[in-house]
């Protein structure tokens, strides 16, 4: 069964709700991968609700009225479902946006501390996930470094990563 862990920007713009994502195929490459997680793609998350709190700060947890919100949904109901979601501990470094787990190299001081906590569960699950991303460039300007250190990084909407 494959796994991923989804950035939030993936359910974000497959509800049609980012302000710099119209293009219709980039939204359809989002709910695509959204669908392949409803059919049997495992999702990785930290056990502390860092990553569904993200979710739930900015999809809908009623699951309506789009398919980002039904993510939400999906997710936090299966969440002690191990079939479906795994959980992974991550440790909190010196801020609670920054983790043992992210790998030390200089060549990722400047990465976005919000996003680290999609590293260090990718890093740390079990399954080596593919973390996805739809629309945030800062995934694309660090993926040598990150791919160097073992993560693996699907681009939903490569369109973006100009």
């Amino acid at each position: 069964m494959r796994t991923v862990v989804v950035d939030t920007n993936v359910a974000v713009v497959a509800c049609g709700r980012s302000d710099h994502v119209n293009d219709e195929t980039c939204i359809d490459a989002c709910i695509d991968a959204l669908m392949e997680v409803f059919n049997g793609t495992r999702v990785a998350i930290d056990e502390g609700h860092r990553i569904i709190d993200e979710y739930i700060r900015n999809l809908s947890m009623s699951g309506q009225p789009r398919i980002g919100d039904k993510f939400l949904q999906w997710v936090y109901e299966r969440q002690a479902c191990t079939e479906y979601v795994e959980k992974v501990h991550i440790t909190p470094r010196n801020r609670d946006d920054d983790f043992e787990e992210f790998p030390d190299d200089s060549d990722l001081q400047g990465f976005d501390y919000n996003d680290r906590k999609f590293v260090a569960v990718a890093l740390t699950s079990r399954f080596s996930p593919t973390i996805l991303n739809a629309s945030d460039t800062d995934w694309s300007d660090y993926c040598e470094a990150l791919r160097r250190c073992g993560c693996k990084i699907e681009f939903l909407c490569p369109q973006l990563m100009l």
